[in-house]
């Protein structure tokens, strides 16, 4: 099973990185891989997005996803719903000194003809994601 891990300490107070995980319309501004994004509905748990993301080639590749655990200032949980690959994906937010430790992970269940397909290019993408918090740090440190 794919999955993928990274953490960065932002000097920023928690509620303040929290609140900007938590507005999916800012995954452009800190994802490259992401062509289009707007909130379909619903605040904190349940919320779901409409997402495009880029695939082989830069075609668009749909990654829709919602919201599945929400606790202020601690995490965030969602699930890809579209998509060849659909990720389950985890921010965490803890208070440390200097600031906020955010963890981003990832994991993908692939199965069938598809894991041995496409593996590879999902552990690929998913360790290029998870390392775009550090774009996340940049932004908010300014």
């Amino acid at each position: 099973m794919p999955q993928a891990s990274h953490s960065v300490t932002i000097n920023r107070p928690v509620d303040a990185v929290f609140a900007y995980i938590a507005d999916g319309e800012h995954c452009p501004e800190w994802r490259p891989s992401v062509l289009d994004i707007r909130k379909l509905f619903g605040s904190g748990l349940g919320e779901t997005y409409s997402q495009g993301v880029k695939g082989p080639m830069g075609r668009r590749i749909a990654a829709d996803y919602s919201v599945t655990a929400f606790e202020p200032n601690k995490h965030i949980e969602f699930t890809t719903m579209a998509g060849p690959a659909r990720p389950h994906g985890r921010y965490d937010f803890e208070e440390v000194e200097g600031g906020t430790r955010l963890t981003f992970a990832l994991d993908a269940q692939v199965t069938g003809l598809r894991r041995f397909l496409m593996s590879s290019m999902v552990q690929q993408t998913m360790d290029t994601e998870v390392r775009c918090l550090d774009n996340v740090k940049k932004i908010l440190e300014r």
